[in-house]
């Protein structure tokens, strides 16, 4: 943890990305830097040396009585001039390596520029099938499994990366065809015997014939019909939505909001719970991106949980649809109820989840599936969803959705079943 921190805080002084390319290039820079001072030093050793093997002179002597007049005017005698000439060449021989390191410098500062120049060109160059690898992980995640790498080149470790890359995408398309075979067989297979069932048991209740007891269970096994084919759509609407849209059209999250409000307001009528909304009145004021029949689900199932797990007497549910400042489109609905605790909002949106003390085994209208269901629909549209427990009691569940620059195509909201 502690590696972690000091990694995160390196970054975050660094007034760029340390991409690995920036990395390797300062990597090559750094080396070559060291290097290059490694050679100045050598050369600079050699060159003192050689200097001083090339400036040996033997010791002058002149008479008692000869005198050696200097460039500076300066009389000197025998022993004066050996000392004078031996400093000469010192200060020549050290001004003449200052001017050697100087430039030695100078051209390794040239040198550097343009290594790190070519090393950042040499490392994009190595690094681009990395790139292509990150695009189609990319292009994976956005569901278009039948991308693949391919990549040509010589056979190195990025190519042998790229080859297991496209063995693991084949397993995993192969994997996922087989899923979405299972979920229209089981479509077609489960919901078939229900509505066959609900035939029967609708024939049966209008049968005048039949005793009190005989209707009350008819009425029970009906509900309990109604249940699983709820439960049944459920699921199957959960298992397609857990994967990114392929095809997105902007959608007025106002007429969504409305739709929504419009198709739950009986129900509110009937537990006595208030409905509230804080829409913009223009149409289009909101506008998002993605597919208007799931985002309506969204909007009608948060509502229909708010009505749901409310309270007895003097409930309510605000919604709220504005545009935030990134552009997204926001819905926040909030409803009072009990206390939700802390710890407890991060399990809500789990499939069978209804709150706490009610999970499977807890026999209600719903089957625990329409949070789970928002919360897929929001992630296959890029948002991002979250639940704050209200301290008078109730939540506050704020969604996300990325917002269309503009219309193209007339917005729209179809409406649907509830799955709460």
């Amino acid at each position: 943890m502690a590696e972690d921190t000091r990694v995160d805080v390196r970054e975050s002084l660094l007034p760029f990305r340390p991409t690995l390319r920036i990395r390797l290039t300062m990597f090559y820079g750094g080396m070559f830097l060291l290097a290059g001072l490694v050679m100045v030093l050598v050369m600079y050793l050699f060159v003192d040396q050689a200097f001083g093997s090339a400036t040996q002179m033997p010791a002058i002597r002149v008479g008692p009585n000869v005198q050696v007049y200097t460039g500076d005017g300066r009389l000197l005698t025998g022993a004066e001039l050996n000392d004078y000439l031996r400093a000469f060449q010192h200060d020549h021989a050290a001004a003449a390596l200052h001017l050697l390191v100087l430039k030695s410098l100078a051209a390794l500062t040239a040198l550097l520029i343009l290594a790190v120049f070519f090393g950042y060109a040499m490392a994009g160059r190595v690094l681009s099938p990395l790139g292509r690898i990150t695009r189609t992980a990319r292009q994976v995640a956005g569901s278009d499994l039948h991308r693949r790498i391919e990549l040509d080149g010589p056979d190195d470790e990025l190519k042998e990366l790229a080859d297991t890359f496209d063995d693991m995408l084949d397993r995993l398309d192969r994997s996922f065809e087989s899923q979405r075979k299972f979920v229209a067989n089981a479509s077609h297979e489960l919901r078939t015997p229900l509505a066959i069932n609900r035939t029967l048991l609708e024939v049966q209740l209008s049968d005048p014939a039949a005793t009190p007891e005989l209707q009350q269970l008819g009425k029970t096994l009906l509900a309990t019909n109604e249940r699983s084919e709820q439960l049944v759509e459920g699921l199957l609407l959960l298992a397609r939505s857990d994967n990114e849209l392929t095809e997105r059209k902007p959608i007025d999250l106002t007429e969504v909001a409305r739709q929504a409000l419009e198709q739950i307001r009986g129900d509110a009528v009937a537990k006595g719970v208030r409905l509230s909304a804080t829409i913009p009145a223009p149409a289009g004021a909101v506008m998002v991106s993605g597919n208007g029949v799931l985002l309506e689900r969204v909007a009608l199932n948060l509502i229909q949980n708010g009505v749901k797990y409310n309270l007895p007497a003097d409930g309510w549910v605000d919604v709220q649809v504005h545009t935030a400042r990134d552009g997204a489109g926001e819905l926040v609905v909030s409803n009072s109820g009990p206390l939700v605790p802390g710890y407890e909002v991060e399990h809500i949106f789990e499939p069978f989840r209804r709150g706490k003390g009610r999970e499977r085994t807890h026999s209600d209208k719903g089957v625990g599936l329409g949070l789970s269901i928002v919360r897929s629909v929001v992630r296959a549209h890029g948002g991002s969803i979250e639940a704050v427990p209200r301290s008078e009691g109730g939540l506050l569940i704020r969604v996300r959705i990325p917002g269309a620059k503009a219309p193209l195509t007339p917005p729209t909201a179809a409406r649907g079943g509830a799955l709460a």
